[in-house]
């Protein structure tokens, strides 16, 4: 799913326009941005935990010229799922089949 398809699931579920969905995404994600950098972590009980992940200077390649090149530190985020999305993910799964059609 990508962001114009979500966009239209919330403003369905919600019976609200497009924009106003769009505009709580956008919200969502500077405020989910803001608090990593001042906390660290952001907890959605039950859902799942993003994580401010620090990733260090390491040594890499170069695929269009095949040269060793330092890579940078910089900051990086994980995402650890929560016990209720886990879950309903795996109800889920073992209703469907491989390709995620209905057994």
């Amino acid at each position: 799913m990508n962001r114009t398809n979500l966009i239209k699931k919330i403003a369905g579920r919600l019976l609200i326009e497009e924009e106003e969905a769009a505009l709580f995404i956008r919200v969502w994600e500077e405020e989910v941005e803001n608090a990593l950098i001042r906390e660290g972590e952001v907890g959605l009980m039950g859902f799942g935990s993003f994580t401010l992940w620090k990733q260090t200077g390491r040594p890499g390649r170069n695929p269009r010229n095949n040269t060793s090149c330092m890579i940078a530190p910089r900051n990086s985020v994980k995402f650890k799922p929560g016990k209720f999305l886990l879950k309903h993910l795996n109800n889920q799964t073992e209703k469907t089949d491989e390709k995620g059609e209905e057994k």
